[in-house]
């Protein structure tokens, strides 16, 4: 189906041209309960839309193709077990993870839950050995230092949660995070920590991604310049992977190894024993907490008719702000420092999701599908790129996102935080009109000339639009429900565009390539004749002036 040619998407392109006509400030004169009508609050997370360049003749149509896509038949199919994952023969079911229930999921005829259960068992033990310091080095010393070694969803995932939940996190232990190949990440990292009192984790579902492997070999030389004994690799590495024999390869004992399956996506990873580190930094009924708030916003999605549906709700404005209104970016703002790591999670989780040409039936789209994600804490994007957002002339939906109150108080922090933070999306919605810049700058006692020179300067066109998502403090089940509606936000937006949100062919395309170019890097001239002229230029400079 070419979903821009059905009724649907024509009556969209009728509403677009309507809209264009008014402005944010148009909407809020000619509706004031707007707020109320566009904002909506699960357990504390508010989401206020009303910023966004909508109105509910348009909502009313952009639910109407949600519909025409079927989205609440491919959620159900997702939440059976059913393997909507096309291109790769798997079942999603990563929302079984945070599964608290004792009952069979996704059905009795295919219960993952035993499964499930046993690695969080396991995932407890480990946890409460290290954090009561029960689990010794090679040297007999407590665990003070957790290194997680992983890239993609086994590094974003648990380096935010732990950096946003560092307000609960365990006083006697410390936590690293390593991804990048460069030796920069990783040497002056093992220059600082103690091997007798490191605890590695390699989270790595095949066990053999080339970053995570260099990295966690490189860990283990130098835990055995330290400990000279084979069976230390036991004392100091836990693995996180759907490939226990390569784990056992590596010398991890199987008592160390979590399992992971196949129907757990990278980029949904946090909420299995990837999430270990979290775990080890909050303790496991923290950890089970996350789930449990992850767990409401599944059963939001389930269960809520989609015109109340979050995850829908903001799907929807994305598909709007994209196809219609024609942002090709998104910028998500987070203004509390503990999740700075917020739009780096993201921009996996939606671009490596949905950043595609070809449908699920293997035929190229026939609408652009997903914007390229970025941001930046907010407070620093305000001295940064701010300028650009409310002058610059581009269309750039925003997402703001804040906790009430502070994880880490200090007097006279947060009211101007908060006020910043909400003071940047209503200028960005509202702008400066001429005559208000015109008034303000006669109040400020300037002449005529004065104010024919800055009065271009100080207008600002506004009409940008923004959600604002609120939650009452930064806790494990606040986080838990604002990642999972993410999650679910994604799914529909892949839904509507015809896309498989859970392959990411494109990754596979310079892994590849890699794996032929490092024998020619290293110095096998048979490889150069494969190479094109660029390519076997850059080698030439790195045989010169490199140290491989």
């Amino acid at each position: 189906m070419n979903i821009t040619l059905t009724p649907e998407w024509q009556s969209l392109l009728q509403h677009q041209t309507r809209l264009e006509q008014k402005h944010l400030r148009d909407l809020f004169a000619e509706d004031p309960q707007r707020f109320k009508r566009f904002s909506a609050e699960l357990d504390g997370l508010l989401i206020d839309y009303s910023k966004q360049r909508i109105d509910q003749p348009a909502l009313d149509g952009l639910l109407a193709l949600a519909r025409l896509s079927n989205v609440e038949a491919w959620r159900d199919r997702m939440f059976s077990g059913e393997k909507i994952n096309i291109s790769e023969d798997r079942a999603v079911l990563h929302t079984a993870l945070r599964n608290m229930d004792f009952k069979p999921f996704p059905n009795a005829e295919h219960d993952v839950m035993p499964q499930v259960r046993a690695v969080r068992k396991q995932m407890r033990d480990i946890v409460e050995r290290v954090r009561s310091g029960l689990w010794r080095g090679f040297k007999g010393d407590a665990i003070q230092n957790i290194v997680n070694i992983g890239i993609g969803g086994s590094d974003l995932g648990p380096k935010l949660a732990t950096r946003a939940l560092s307000a609960m996190q365990h006083p006697n232990l410390n936590f690293y995070y390593v991804s990048n190949l460069d030796s920069a990440h990783l040497a002056p990292l093992l220059e600082e920590l103690d091997p007798r009192t490191t605890l590695f984790i390699v989270a790595s579902k095949t066990f053999t991604t080339q970053e995570t492997s260099i990295n966690a070999h490189t860990a283990r030389t130098w835990l055995m310049a330290a400990a000279m004994e084979e069976w230390a690799i036991g004392k100091h590495f836990i693995a996180v992977t759907s490939s226990p024999d390569k784990a056992r390869e590596f010398g991890i004992p199987d008592t160390n190894i979590l399992t992971i399956w196949d129907w757990v996506g990278g980029r949904y990873s946090l909420w299995s024993a990837v999430g270990l580190s979290v775990a080890l930094a909050i303790g496991m009924s923290g950890f089970e907490r996350m789930l449990q708030g992850a767990e409401t916003m599944d059963k939001h999605f389930c269960a809520t008719p989609l015109e109340h549906n979050l995850p829908v709700l903001m799907a929807l404005i994305s598909v709007w702000n994209t196809n219609f209104l024609g942002a090709e970016t998104t910028a998500i703002l987070p203004y509390n420092e503990s999740i700075r790591h917020l739009p780096a999670f993201l921009q996996q989780l939606e671009m490596e999701s949905n950043g595609k040409t070809v449908g699920r039936n293997g035929e190229p789209l026939t609408c652009r599908a997903n914007p390229i994600v970025w941001g930046e804490i907010g407070v620093n994007g305000q001295h940064a790129f701010f300028q650009l957002l409310h002058q610059g002339g581009w269309l750039i939906p925003c997402d703001f996102v804040v906790a009430a109150s502070s994880d880490h108080p200090l007097p006279g922090h947060q009211a101007p935080l908060l006020a910043n933070c909400l003071a940047q999306s209503a200028a960005l919605a509202f702008g400066k009109t001429e005559s208000q810049a015109r008034e303000e700058l006669t109040n400020a006692g300037l002449n005529e000339a004065q104010i024919a020179t800055l009065l271009p300067h100080k207008v600002f066109a506004g009409n940008q639009p923004s959600t604002t998502i609120l939650m009452p403090a930064l806790d494990p089940f606040q986080l838990g429900m604002l990642l999972a509606l993410y999650e679910h936000k994604v799914f529909v937006q892949g839904v509507i565009w015809g896309i498989n949100s859970f392959d990411q062919w494109g990754v596979e395309l310079g892994k590849q390539l890699a794996n032929r170019l490092l024998p020619a890097i290293l110095g096998n001239q048979d490889y150069d004749a494969q190479l094109d002229t660029s390519t076997s230029g850059l080698i030439a400079y790195f045989r010169r002036h490199g140290h491989v």
